[in-house]
């Protein structure tokens, strides 16, 4: 199968086509642009690509600007794959590459598909793509909310002109409505469809999960393909990593922290509240505590169990169980 490295940038696709068999390389770069993604795949029937079905894309994650060519060419047959960009990072650092140039990325994609064979992505349903949208913009409002109410407290200790006052103020009214309207349409939007609705629900079963972290988790858990709970919360960035060598180095494990970071803070909240009246992660927190835990570590591990019983509850489509006990 022929290796397609793109690296992505708002304006253009560089990208590098990798002959497996001849280890033949060969460059392109077209705009991201529809009109662009049509031109890339003339130009792949052009270097003799039998069909898309030969070929495997290699993107990284860039905030939006991938979503549009991955989904294009998912589309169209080829396999696609949406790597981390830490990752490929650390692949081009073994292979000496020191170079940084958008070229040179692409070609360091192509190889490490051709290397690591990392799986396949599969596109969100429209369902959740609509709701990451929807809550994308809810976060970005929340943002400016805040920020203006900073804004508003320093303004407390520094006598404003009256018109600014009222700026802020009305900002703020604004803002806040804006939040409110956002919040109805995420509810709205799951309500309409009922597998999202129905899952919304079963979260929302166990104690110290809201609605809003059920929002979240159910965005999460089907806008990709997870087979366990470890794939959630390493994919949230909820897993611990150890840093020791000899007996020079010992640090405390901390959390990876991969992934997105909103979700982690509603979970942290939902923890620190599942603590006290989940009786799962409430004997889970008292245990590690009792083993002498430090209090951010028995967080991390509440969370972690928080988003096991969430994909319990939707793995099995069984709403939770105080009284449940694991199969030994």
């Amino acid at each position: 199968m022929y290796s397609l490295g793109i690296d992505v940038a708002k304006n253009k696709l560089d990208s590098c086509l990798l002959n497996p068999e001849n280890d033949q390389r060969r460059a392109k770069t077209v705009p991201n642009t529809p009109e662009g993604f049509a031109e890339l795949q003339d130009w792949l029937i052009r270097q003799k690509v039998p069909d898309l079905g030969q070929v495997h894309l290699i993107l990284e994650a860039t905030g939006v600007y991938h979503e549009a060519v991955a989904l294009w060419f998912a589309a169209a047959g080829a396999v696609v794959s949406v790597v981390n960009p830490a990752q490929t990072k650390a692949f081009g650092q073994g292979l000496a590459v020191r170079t940084k140039t958008d070229a040179r990325d692409s070609q360091v994609l192509a190889r490490y598909g051709a290397l690591i064979n990392p799986p396949r992505w599969q596109p969100p349903p429209p369902a959740i793509r609509d709701l990451n949208a929807l809550m994308a913009r809810l976060d970005a409002v929340e943002a400016d909310r805040r920020r203006e109410r900073n804004r508003q407290e320093k303004a407390e200790a520094i006598p404003l002109p009256a018109p600014v006052a009222e700026s802020l103020q009305q900002h703020i009214d604004f803002l806040e409505q804006e939040a409110t309207r956002l919040q109805t349409a995420i509810q709205s939007h799951i309500d309409q469809h009922p597998d999202l609705r129905r899952d919304r629900d079963l979260l929302q079963s166990i104690p110290a999960v809201g609605e809003k972290t059920a929002q979240r988790l159910v965005a999460v858990l089907h806008g990709h393909h997870f087979t366990c709970a470890d794939q959630v919360t390493a994919f949230l960035g909820l897993v611990p990593v150890e840093c020791q060598s000899g007996s020079s180095l010992h640090r405390r494990p901390r959390l990876s922290k991969a992934g997105a970071p909103r979700i982690r803070a509603a979970l942290y909240m939902a923890a620190v509240v599942a603590t006290r009246h989940n009786p799962h992660i409430q004997a889970l927190y008292q245990r590690l505590l009792a083993r002498g835990k430090a209090k951010m570590a028995a967080l991390g591990a509440a969370m972690r169990k928080l988003v096991q019983l969430a994909f319990g509850v939707l793995k099995h489509q069984q709403p939770y169980q105080a009284n449940w006990t694991p199969v030994p």
